[in-house]
């Protein structure tokens, strides 16, 4: 599985970072970023509890 940011609509409120330090993280423009790598398995949950936590709806999750 793979996360994704829609960085143009992330307004920074950092749930995702938060709930999911291992997969979400702030870029050098202090927006939401994924990591480049498939999300550990031990993580997937903890994503998708990010993913709808977003108040903006901007994260995706792919398989």
């Amino acid at each position: 599985m793979k996360a994704t940011v829609d960085q143009d609509g992330c307004i920074s409120c950092g749930i995702c970072v938060s709930v999911c330090p291992e997969v979400f993280s702030f870029n050098d423009n202090d927006v939401s970023e994924a990591i480049d790598d498939d999300i550990p398995d031990d993580s997937v949950d903890a994503a998708k509890e990010a993913r709808d936590s977003c108040p903006v709806s901007v994260i995706s999750i792919e398989d």
